[in-house]
């Protein structure tokens, strides 16, 4: 059974060349970010999580939701392990695949075809599982002989296609995703929405931000809301989602 846990996590950033005696007496951001204070170094330090417990079981949809700065990307970036708590646990049961930034890793000097190889190995695949999937990969992006050429002879549409078509060949157990990801033009992302969708409904558990509230209503069957990096709301979508933007 896929679950994801985190108890009590709160995520600091510390800014060594912050002068702390201007900031000790803001204690909140106004407009934006988490709640700013410091250490007992004396040293300026951004909590952007604070105190986050969340509990995603086989089959849930969870949404997030909040301002720009609200903390949902920081905790995307959590559950995806690329940020560890100051403090509390994250239990990941399942394979976890975050697309956040579906061009990481990709080499502007190397050719689509290499790049194919080594976005697939940071995606945790051998090269003998990518070698499997390299015709499907080429084939979805419609790159052709362009795959022959390095990245940095792409158009910005071309590089998105290729990384969309790497990114989007795995078969997550728990899917993450910051916004819904459009790539190309009007014909390819037709294609990109369809596999999306696929995804999307054969992963075990989905999380997604988004300030869409069609896109996770229709999606999610929870939603977290965000606000300075602590729950402001958590429950089912719907309710959640009409109290946030009627806040608005």
């Amino acid at each position: 059974m896929s679950s994801l846990i985190l108890e009590n996590v709160t995520v600091d950033f510390p800014i060594y060349n912050a002068k702390s005696r201007s900031l000790k007496s803001q204690v909140m951001s106004l407009a934006t970010g988490g709640t700013i204070g410091s250490n007992s170094d004396g040293v300026v330090v951004i909590r952007g999580l604070d105190n986050i417990n969340v509990n995603l079981n086989e089959g849930e949809r969870l949404g997030l939701l909040g301002h720009n700065g609200s903390g949902k990307t920081t905790l995307l970036r959590v559950m995806s392990g690329v940020y560890h708590p100051t403090v509390g646990r994250i239990a990941i049961n399942g394979k976890c695949t975050s697309l956040i930034n579906i061009s990481l890793g990709i080499d502007p000097e190397a050719t689509g075809r290499e790049n194919i190889r080594i976005r697939g190995a940071l995606l945790g695949f051998s090269a003998k599982e990518m070698a499997a999937k390299q015709a499907e990969i080429e084939e979805f992006s419609e790159l052709g002989n362009f795959l022959s050429m390095p990245v940095r002879t792409y158009s910005t549409g071309m590089q998105l296609r290729l990384a969309f078509s790497i990114s989007t060949v795995i078969e997550p157990e728990i899917l993450i995703m910051d916004e819904w990801l459009a790539a190309g033009d009007e014909g390819f992302q037709t294609k990109a929405n369809e596999r999306l969708h696929q995804l999307v409904n054969q992963t075990k558990i989905l999380i997604i931000a988004s300030h869409s509230k069609e896109l996770l209503v229709k999606n999610c069957s929870r939603i977290l809301w965000l606000e300075h990096g602590k729950v402001k709301m958590d429950g089912d979508a719907e309710t959640v989602a009409n109290a946030y933007f009627g806040h608005l």
